[in-house]
C-alpha cells in the first residue's frame, strides 16, 4: 500500500472520518478541525504503522495531508517496502 493510502487509513481510523473528507493540500486543522490531542494520536498511529522515528511535534495540525506524507516518505529507507507492523504480509 502506498504511503498516501496508509496515511489516509490512519486519519480515517483515528478521526472516524470518510476518505472523501481528506483534502490533500488543505491544512488539517482547517479542513478537518483537528486539535492538538488528535494530532498526538495521529502521530502515535503513524509511528506504529510505518515504524519510522518521529520527534515530538514533528507532525503538526497546521500541516497538510501532503506535507505529512512527504515527511513519512523522507524517513523511509531507500528501497524499503511500504509494509509496516501489522500489515499481515510477513515482511
Amino acid at each position: 500500500m502506498a504511503v498516501e493510502q496508509k496515511v489516509k487509513e490512519v486519519l480515517k481510523k483515528v478521526l472516524d472520518i470518510k476518505e472523501s473528507e481528506i483534502v490533500p493540500g488543505a491544512k488539517l486543522d482547517e479542513s478537518l478541525g483537528i486539535d492538538s490531542t488528535e494530532m498526538v494520536e495521529i502521530s502515535v498511529a503513524i509511528k506504529k504503522e510505518f515504524g519510522v522515528p518521529l520527534k515530538d511535534n514533528e507532525l503538526k495540525k497546521t500541516q497538510s495531508f501532503n506535507e505529512i506524507v512527504a515527511i513519512i516518505a523522507s524517513k523511509k529507507p531507500a528501497g524499503s517496502t511500504s509494509h509496516g507492523p501489522g500489515c499481515g504480509c510477513g515482511h
